[in-house]
């Protein structure tokens, strides 16, 4: 059963079938976000979702990097990502085989202001610009 279905630019349709959800920043302690935190956080969501999902591939949507007029700290400016990390794990249509026998998987980990399941054509751009004929792989049901 599908949370939702995404619309991607292509026209494609992709269903959700699993969504993990987390704040960006929680447990963060110490420090202040900047390019070295958030890059550790991106790999350590990118290694999350390949543990998670280790027979399908995983595709980062790049995610916005802003950065406010604040003064740099020892780490060098501050950058901020989007609140919410998610990762999804996503299924359509097969690509190259019998679509009656297989379907199209692809994890997909990405950020956005808030924690709201992705819809339709109202997702997030990134979401929507997934290129998934190149980037998903079919396998068999």
């Amino acid at each position: 059963m599908s949370l939702t279905r995404v619309v991607l630019s292509s026209g494609r349709s992709i269903d959700l079938t699993e969504l993990r959800m987390t704040s960006t920043y929680a447990g963060m302690l110490e420090g202040y976000p900047c390019e070295r935190i958030n890059d550790m956080k991106i790999n350590a969501l990118l290694r999350t979702a390949q543990r998670a999902y280790p027979t399908t591939p995983v595709h980062l949507v790049t995610p916005p990097r802003e950065r406010p007029d604040q003064p740099a700290g020892g780490f060098g400016p501050v950058e901020m990502l989007p609140a919410v990390a998610c990762v999804g794990a996503f299924h359509s249509e097969a690509l190259d085989h019998d679509p009656v026998l297989h379907r199209s998987h692809l994890t997909v980990v990405w950020f956005q202001p808030v924690p709201q399941a992705p819809a339709g054509h109202e997702a997030d751009p990134g979401l929507r610009d997934v290129e998934w004929e190149r980037l998903a792989q079919d396998h068999e049901l």
